[in-house]
């Protein structure tokens, strides 16, 4: 699985500073299990802001000290799944869900019970989370969603099937990284259901008044 969408670059020092909502933490977390390209970019991220924090040290204090002080510090932000668990997948067991998921949804996907919002859509969102909204969608095949846009951030990454937009195509390990300013409206491919993993930090703004009428119901 080799990514073609990647996590912005604000995200993944967001990430690293241990500043995004959960929710989106969440996703980024399970971007960053299989994807190396972002995982080095995370390890530049922490690195320069342990430098930068380690300028504004006391000159009391050694900078190599302070340095390996504030490092250890970043490594170890954010104490619960979606943060430390982040290290690259080993298992190639297809069943597996990605690990910083477990704690929200289970381990596994064929353990997921699904629950219908719409027709050929299923959700299954956690309800651990108070700090943004986090999902498993499941979409049929050959499905739109309501053209939207964002009122804040969204992190969506494919964790089976595919689906296309204006944005490119997006299949296993790809993530859409959105905020405000894009417009967009899914489609899924046909063949397999499309599975993703969704975190928002703020509702959709649906371009449709008949999907406007039923999004509080959905929650979206």
């Amino acid at each position: 699985m080799t990514p073609r969408h990647h996590l912005d670059e604000a995200t993944i020092v967001g990430y690293a500073a241990g500043a995004l909502p959960t929710a989106l933490a969440v996703v980024a977390a399970a971007h960053l299990s299989i994807c190396r390209k972002c995982r080095e970019s995370l390890r530049d991220a922490e690195a320069i802001g342990g430098l930068l924090l380690a300028q504004q040290q006391a000159p009391a204090v050694p900078s190599t000290t302070a340095r390996e002080a504030i490092l250890a510090q970043l490594s170890t932000a954010q104490q619960d799944p979606s943060r430390k668990d982040y290290e690259p997948v080993r298992a190639n067991d297809p069943d597996a869900l990605p690990a910083p998921l477990h704690r929200y949804f289970g381990p596994t996907f064929s353990a997921l019970r699904w629950r219908m919002v719409a027709p050929g859509v299923h959700r299954i969102r956690a309800t651990q989370i108070t700090n943004g909204n986090l999902m498993l969608l499941r979409i049929g095949p050959g499905k739109s969603v309501p053209m939207h846009s964002h009122q804040g951030n969204e992190l969506t990454m494919v964790l089976r099937g595919s689906y296309v937009d204006a944005l490119g195509h997006f299949s296993p390990g790809d993530v859409a990284d959105l905020d405000c300013d894009i417009t967009h409206q899914p489609i899924t491919s046909p063949g397999l259901a499309c599975i993703c993993v969704a975190a928002t930090d703020a509702p959709l703004r649906f371009d449709s008044w008949a999907a406007r009428m039923v999004q509080p119901l959905i929650k979206l």
